[in-house]
């Protein structure tokens, strides 16, 4: 048996070594030090941890590898070894559903990536892939460490086939706030979201700097890669938000509307909007005269609950609009032509945006709602010559392979090639709806006419005649109804009731494609 003296001795040892212990935890926490602290929160910025204790639930991050250190030796890099190496990586929970994630912390080296920085970030992948949780990055990073040479360029290709590998598997959100420079980019390249600070973020291969010297261009590194230039140019973010705060709010509502993986359901929440309401100012919503635009955005607002749409790349490709909604509850993708640009048309830009979605969605179970008025693919040699036709194809292709339920409502004109791309029912559509109003032929009256009829274009009398003909004949829906191609003609005060009754009794749809390695979709 122990004496008092013992017992004593070995508490107070213990208290030592728990000393010692919060001791070392508070310097890890510091990171860089309180100079570099400071100077993180006078560029408007918040800390790698201030990050996740707004992303997390509180009390719900569990931390991993806080102590580990760089192992380099070059350039007097032993004499400085912080604890954690420049990125802070565990699991957490957002408003209950576990998720991984890591926040690279500028403080310590300008968050640059070295060999253990990357093995930290990819442990937790390794991870989220294991046990099903999305992966949510904070980017933060001035790049590769220099000093560290090759062994960080490969943490960098050893993250990258980790992206790969979680593609969908588990949903991937990168947090772009900082800069995100050289090979770093890649990482959030692959993965389903993106979003961006305004004026305190950037993205880009090769800095201002860089390109200065080899085009002689000048450019600032906002104008090169900031959050207006990628959400509204190259889209290569989705989202941009005015600050740190405001983007991680937004991110933990965007996860709710997300599944856990690709084998599990999104989330389903309480709503109080009535699933059988009325919407009497639908009725009015298409314009008498065929070619005046109206905003689609209304349409989604009043079929969503409660009006809540999560739009993605709201400023890209305006033509065209993507995001999630819900009915009963329930996540829905929505991709929808916006008449209020270009006309509908689906072009270049549209098509990528939407293809993408689309894929995201049919990725991870998440049903599709496909609002159209299209009056075909945008012409021009511009649009020819930057490959219309493949990449048109995108679109075609991910709705064709999708097989996710998928409900169609055509509520003005569907014409052409646009009316099969934008999930027709030879495209497997499981329920397809049209308004009274709706239009479905191989073009417009007047360019029918003109070439069914080309001998008789010199008189305006007859002329009008034929396209009164025409539109009597095809612009509406009742000949795609008569073949089976439109399942019901549905009046639009009553399009909630009858979508959100579609998605309920397409719950347990089975529906697989032929067995292949992968597909090859015309990139």
């Amino acid at each position: 048996m122990y004496s008092k003296v013992t017992w004593i001795g070995g508490l107070k040892i213990l208290e030592d070594i728990k000393r010692n212990l919060e001791e070392r935890r508070e310097l890890a926490r510091r990171g860089g030090g309180e100079k570099r602290i400071a100077a993180q929160h006078a560029k408007g910025k918040l800390t790698a941890r201030e990050r996740i204790d707004l992303l997390l639930d509180d009390d719900s991050f569990e931390e991993f590898d806080m102590f580990v250190k760089h192992r380099s030796t070059e350039f007097g890099m032993q004499n400085d070894r912080p604890s954690g190496d420049g990125v802070v990586t565990g699991w957490g929970t957002i408003h209950g559903r576990q998720i991984y994630v890591f926040s690279q912390d500028f403080t310590v080296f300008g968050g640059s990536l070295s060999e253990t920085h990357a093995k930290k970030i990819c442990k937790i992948m390794d991870m989220a892939i294991r046990n099903k949780a999305p992966i949510i990055g904070i980017n933060d990073s001035g790049g590769a460490r220099i000093q560290e040479g090759v062994a960080s360029l490969a943490g960098y290709a050893e993250v990258f086939q980790r992206n790969v590998l979680a593609s969908g598997v588990v949903p991937q959100i990168s947090l772009i706030m900082g800069p995100c420079a050289g090979g770093a980019v890649y990482s959030p390249a692959m993965t389903d979201f993106i979003f961006m600070v305004k004026d305190t973020s950037y993205m880009f291969v090769t800095g201002p700097e860089v390109v200065k010297t080899v085009t002689n261009e000048i450019v600032s590194a906002e104008e090169l890669g900031g959050a207006t230039t990628h959400t509204t140019k190259s889209s290569v973010a989705d989202c941009a938000y005015e600050n740190d705060m405001v983007t991680i709010a937004e991110t933990r509502r965007f996860m709710n509307f997300l599944p856990a993986n690709n084998r599990s359901k999104s989330p389903i929440f309480p709503f109080h909007d009535d699933i059988n309401r009325v919407e009497i100012s639908l009725d009015t919503l298409i314009p008498d005269n065929p070619n005046t635009p109206y905003d689609m955005k209304e349409l989604i607002l009043k079929l969503s609950d409660d009006g809540d749409f999560f739009e993605i790349q709201e400023n890209f490709a305006k033509n065209i609009l993507i995001g999630f909604i819900r009915l009963e509850g329930r996540t829905i993708g929505v991709v929808a032509n916006q008449p209020l640009v270009l006309a509908g048309c689906l072009d270049i830009d549209s098509s990528k945006k939407a293809a993408r979605f689309v894929r995201f969605c049919d990725a991870f179970e998440i049903p599709i709602l496909t609002l159209v008025d299209v009056p075909g693919f945008l012409p021009g040699t511009g649009q020819e010559h930057n490959g219309v036709i493949k990449h048109g194809a995108k679109l075609l292709f991910a709705y064709g392979e999708a097989t996710v339920p998928k409900v169609t409502l055509i509520t003005r004109k569907a014409y052409g090639g646009a009316y099969d791309v934008m999930a027709s029912k030879h495209l497997r559509g499981d329920f397809n709806y049209a308004w009274p109003t709706a239009e479905i032929a191989v073009m417009g009256s007047k360019g029918a006419v003109e070439i069914l009829y080309k001998s008789d274009q010199n008189d305006p009398k007859k002329t009008l005649k034929q396209i009164a003909e025409y539109e009597e004949k095809f612009a509406n829906p009742f000949i795609a109804a008569e073949r089976g191609f439109i399942d019901d003609i549905i009046v639009p005060r009553n399009s909630r009731r009858r979508i959100a009754r579609a998605f309920t009794s397409l719950r347990g749809k089975d529906l697989k494609n032929p067995w292949k390695k992968h597909d090859n979709i015309p990139l």
